[in-house]
Order: C-alpha cells, then structure tokens, then sequence
C-alpha cells in the first residue's frame, strides 16, 4: 500500500515547521507540500491530490473553516484540524466536524524556549522529556483509520 499523501496548511511558519518535521520523521507517511494560507491550499490541493489535509483554522486571507467548504467539492482528502481555537467542543471545532474535519488535534500551548539545556550534554526530563511512542498526528490517523489507512 502507497504512503498517504499529506498536504499542510497553516500560516505560521514555526508550526509549518515543527508540524511538518512530525509528518517528515514517519516513513509511513508523505508530506508533499506545505500551504500557507487557504488560497494557496485549494491550488495545491487541485496539483498534488493528498489523501489527508492537516489545516489550521484561524488563516489571513481564506480561514480552514472556509477552506473546507471548498474542499468538499474538489476532493476526497480527510481533513485533520490542527488548532489553537479548535479546541474539542469549541463552536469551531463542532462546525469543523460539521463540515466533515475525522480528527481535531489541539496545538501545544504555552511557551517554547530557546534557551540552553543547563546540564549540557545530559538528557534529562526537564529539557529533554522522553517522547511518545506516537505523534499526534499519527495518533490520530490511527485512532482514526486503524492499522490501514485510505486509499486514494
């Protein structure tokens, strides 16, 4: 079975980047394309035909709210929101399942720093917690779709 195909939209660049290195570090997975806003989304989703649509909600130009109602006439990709506003049981959220979102996956709040580890060279749980076994995002596609996930 091919590796689904997976297009990113979102207008940070910092979440375009640490989402799409998520996505990058699972060999069973593809990311071919990151979107900054839904107007740039809806061509790449015309060229490159994902099977799956990680989308932000809040967006300049063109919200993932407005950019699903598009989407559900020109392709059959699953739509997983990835949000800050789109939090489980938000107005947001509920209108994105809705519109046919099969995930919702909350962004990490909170501060990130840059600083330093302050026991360099060590690895320990304050700097460097363990990681999970699953990403979110591929928590979610096998929450959602199981050991298989769809075909195009």
């Amino acid at each position: 079975m091919a590796k689904p195909t997976i297009l990113l939209v979102d207008d940070s660049v910092l979440m375009r980047t640490i989402i799409g290195d998520i996505v990058r570090a699972d060999d069973e997975l593809s990311l071919v394309g990151a979107a900054e806003n839904g107007k740039v989304a809806l061509e790449m989703v015309k060229s490159l035909k994902p099977d799956i649509v990680l989308l932000d909600i809040e967006m300049p130009e063109m919200s993932g709210l407005e950019v699903m109602e598009h989407l559900s006439l020109m392709s059959r990709a699953k739509v997983i929101i990835i949000s800050s506003v789109a939090q489980v049981g938000s107005p947001e959220a509920n209108e994105a399942r809705a519109l046919g979102a099969v995930e919702i996956i909350a962004k990490p709040s909170g501060t990130m720093s840059s600083r330093p580890c302050p026991q360099e060279g060590s690895r320990h749980r304050r700097c460097h917690p363990p990681r999970r076994r699953l990403t979110p995002a591929r928590e979610a596609l096998s929450l959602r779709f199981g050991a298989s996930f769809p075909e195009r």
